[in-house]
């Protein structure tokens, strides 16, 4: 769509000094604009009531031609995402990341790449000279700077978990259909051989009817701190970080250093999703591939240690209850951090400890041990039943790789649902893992009714459903 007439014009007039002040001060509701004038731009004003903003044909590299693709994060996983696309096929016009002092590998493999502190200010003024976009900020930025690259009609590869709250990832599911880019979740196991024998597996019957599926974690533990207090005071904020668009959406609190920046922000409640959110989309991967739940009809915290309404606690249990789909019975999922493991049933004939991390699938028929987070050397038990069975019968295509999945399809390569681990699967996966964190938030049982997306026994937990965003920051869907 084109941009509101007057608002283009107080940007065309706005000097370089001042712009990014002008930027974020702006509200992206209202005119829904980042804050310029967006040629193109289909971030929606809430007023319209058809989908005439929508991209027609989305942006791709055709042919060999590589993916112009930005960077939102460069340090930590976003790092990642630099270093493990430079073979595929894909160059880099530019990248963000709040942090000046994480630019330094984005610089050296792409050094006419230009470098951003705040997202919207990177879209404002490249989004004509990239195509797609990676995302590998802080749990609390993924639904901005997701669903505003999807409205710019870009592709987008947001880690996990692809959002903070449940209505942020009903929100980009709904959003995949109506933008029509292609859409990957940053979870690497999803393009594995473990998981595709897990669904096979199940799907072919092995394990009769699943009646409970336990997953487990050793996160927390010393990857970042969980049950403490928000600390007095506030430090200086050094230079190379801007502290207001780190903050972004969530509600503004002092710097303190080496609290929250940089990976300390996953156990507090405003930034990140705790060991749940961390690890749930890798390692309950495979329940929700094989056994396509829906919604869960209840969520509730079955032991955890005190939660102080800052940060998660040290250690949790949580239940979902599932009510099955047709020729599959109701089944039970637990999920536990912290040091907290499931007790294993007596006729299973296991042989070994459990893994430090990993899931138990207990079915009718027989019961399935995966080992680690990413569907890593799944087995049958009892061992007699595994020599029987043996390998299952290939039902699913196998993946040339997890990235090669998303580029392919921004290359126009395959159709854009072609990424196993796209929105309208990530979504639903996430909007029901984060369920569990309300859960642990309200310390009760929450009765879920999912087509309405609230909680029906404690009306007081829907607030967690979705959030406050912070002024500057509110995105119309």
């Amino acid at each position: 769509m084109k941009s509101d007439t007057k608002q283009a014009e107080q940007v065309g007039a706005a000097t370089a000094t001042d712009r990014r002040t002008f930027i974020k001060g702006l509200s992206l509701a209202g005119a829904g604009v980042i804050g310029a004038g967006l040629t193109g731009c289909s971030v929606r004003d809430p007023k319209m009531t058809t989908d005439a903003q929508r991209f027609d044909a989305p942006p791709y590299a055709p042919g060999d031609q590589k993916v112009r693709l930005a960077f939102i994060g460069t340090g930590g996983m976003g790092g990642a995402h630099v270093e493990q696309t430079r073979e595929l096929g894909v160059t880099c016009p530019c990248f963000c990341d709040v942090d000046t002092n994480e630019w330094s590998k984005a610089l050296e493999l792409y050094p006419q790449a230009k470098g951003y502190q705040d997202y919207r200010e990177m879209f404002d003024k490249e989004h004509k000279n990239f195509d797609a976009v990676m995302i590998g900020a802080p749990d609390h930025h993924h639904f901005p700077a997701t669903i505003i690259a999807m409205q710019l009609g870009k592709h987008v590869y947001t880690q996990k978990p692809l959002t903070h709250t449940p209505w942020e990832a009903r929100e980009l599911a709904k959003a995949a259909k109506r933008y029509r880019v292609a859409t990957q979740m940053g979870n690497q196991g999803h393009a594995g051989e473990g998981w595709r024998l897990v669904y096979e597996w199940i799907r072919g019957g092995a394990l009769g009817h699943v009646v409970e599926v336990h997953t487990w974690t050793n996160r927390p533990g010393g990857w970042w701190p969980q049950g403490v207090p928000r600390p007095e005071g506030e430090d200086a904020v050094p230079g190379n970080l801007n502290w207001d668009v780190w903050l972004g959406p969530a509600p503004a609190r002092p710097f303190k250093a080496d609290t929250y920046h940089r990976f300390k922000w996953r156990g507090w409640w405003d930034f990140g999703c705790g060991a749940l959110g961390d690890m749930a989309c890798h390692t309950m991967d495979g329940l929700f591939w094989a056994l396509n739940p829906g919604h869960p009809r209840a969520v509730e915290p079955i032991a955890m240690s005190p939660f102080n309404g800052e940060t998660f606690p040290t250690s949790t249990m949580v239940k979902w209850e599932f009510p099955g789909r047709p020729g599959q019975r109701p089944f039970d999922a637990y999920w536990y951090d912290g040091g907290l493991r499931p007790t294993l049933p007596a006729d299973l004939e296991l042989g070994r400890s459990l893994p430090e991390t990993g899931n138990l699938f207990i079915g009718t028929k027989a019961s399935l041990l995966v080992s680690g987070d990413y569907g890593e050397s799944p087995r049958v038990y009892p061992e007699t039943k595994m020599k029987k069975i043996g390998r299952p019968k290939r039902m699913i295509e196998r993946s040339p790789g997890h990235m090669q999945e998303w580029l392919m399809a921004c290359r126009g390569e395959r159709p854009i649902d072609y990424p196993k681990s796209n929105f309208a699967y990530a979504g639903p996966m996430t909007e029901a893992i984060l369920l569990g964190n309300i859960a642990i938030r309200m310390g009760r049982r929450l009765e879920w009714d999912g087509a309405s997306m609230k909680f029906t026994n404690v009306p007081e937990a829907n607030a967690f459903v979705t959030k406050e965003y912070r002024q500057g920051w509110k995105v119309w869907t």
